[in-house]
Order: C-alpha cells, then sequence, then structure tokens
C-alpha cells in the first residue's frame, strides 16, 4: 500500500534540518516514504511527480518555507477547487 500524505510529511520532517541546510529554496518531492528528487522550481517538481505518479499521493514541498501541512490541489491536475 502506498505511503499517505501524512506519512510523507513525516518523513519529510525528519530530514528537514538537513534540507534547509544544503538545498533552501528548492522543491523536495516524496513519494511512498522516499525522497524522489530536488528540483528548482515548482514547475519541474510538479511535472516529474505527475507524470511518475498521478495524481499521487505525493509530497512536493519548498524548502525553508513553512506552509503547514495540508494538501494544496493544483489546477489542471483534475482535482479542481469547487466554488
Amino acid at each position: 500500500m502506498v505511503a499517505t500524505l501524512e506519512e510523507n510529511i513525516a518523513v519529510y520532517d525528519e530530514n528537514v534540518d538537513e534540507f534547509e541546510s544544503k538545498h533552501l529554496g528548492k522543491y523536495v518531492v516524496y513519494y511512498d516514504r522516499e525522497l524522489i528528487g530536488i528540483y528548482e522550481n515548482s514547475h519541474e517538481a510538479c511535472l516529474d511527480a505527475t507524470v511518475r505518479f498521478g495524481r499521487g499521493p505525493y509530497l512536493i514541498r519548498l524548502v525553508g518555507r513553512s506552509t503547514g501541512n495540508y494538501p494544496r490541489p493544483f489546477p489542471g491536475l483534475g482535482n479542481r477547487v469547487k466554488r
């Protein structure tokens, strides 16, 4: 069974100090509790994650920015917010 978003967040949080010291301002992608890659921008991170894993669940996080632990829908990927 694939890890949940919460499990991916927990693994990221365990490694946040290392990421902030080495990869500040970059984007990381976690899938199934594993670091998939480190990216220069959100577009590259989103593109790689969606091509490889479809709708997830995966975690895309900007290193060094505390955004809170909540899922965020990405427009155009089929999970639009209803208004």
